[in-house]
């Protein structure tokens, strides 16, 4: 098998392990047994343990841009969205996102390059649904930006009360803000 193989099979079920159970609090010989592979391959692939743990968050970040589709993004679009982020059922790798986010923000080795991405690769993507809904541009990626703040930081703020009703309350609100008439549409001078 060639090594891309090796590694996109270990991925994935690193991702699938880390949906199913978690796997922030596991060491990397714990990790490799619950794979059904050794420590040296997972370390031969990924580097590290925090290089395996920044893989698996980018993939699950890639498939959450990849849901987005091409379809202008509605008021409901965004909630149908964080009723899905919310799911307790997502907690461990909401978790494992916000533990990679702040080892990269301390420089910890592995996980280089994560910030760089974090932000960046949603911009473009939720910019262009956002321009797709009628929003101009300049605004379209200064919205992608705040929409993304505002997701993650209740997001936080969920995982560290459990308050579901109250974040789910927040965003439902974020969310008829940004379905007011915009200053620049033509039509609400």
């Amino acid at each position: 098998m060639a090594d891309s193989q090796a590694r996109d099979r270990l991925l994935y079920a690193a991702v699938q392990h880390a949906s199913d159970h978690g796997i922030a609090d596991l060491s990397l010989r714990e990790i490799a047994a619950a794979l059904g592979t050794s420590h040296r391959m997972l370390i031969y692939h990924f580097g590290s343990r925090e290089g395996l743990l920044v893989a698996v968050v980018r993939e699950v970040e890639r498939r959450e841009r990849e849901s987005l589709g091409a379809a202008p993004l509605s008021g409901a679009d965004a909630r149908r969205r964080w009723d899905r982020l919310a799911d307790p059922s997502l907690r461990a790798q909401e978790r494992l996102f916000f533990e990679i986010y702040s080892h990269a923000l301390l420089g910890r080795p592995g996980t280089e390059g994560f910030l760089d991405e974090a932000v960046e690769r949603w911009i473009s993507p939720v910019k262009e649904l956002m321009i797709g809904a009628g929003i101009d541009d300049e605004d379209a990626e200064a919205l992608a930006r705040l929409g993304l703040a505002v997701t993650r930081g209740l997001l936080l703020d969920l995982l560290a009360t459990g308050d579901t009703a109250g974040t789910t309350r927040a965003f439902d609100l974020f969310t008829q803000l940004l379905d007011q008439p915009s200053r620049h549409d033509p039509s609400h001078g």
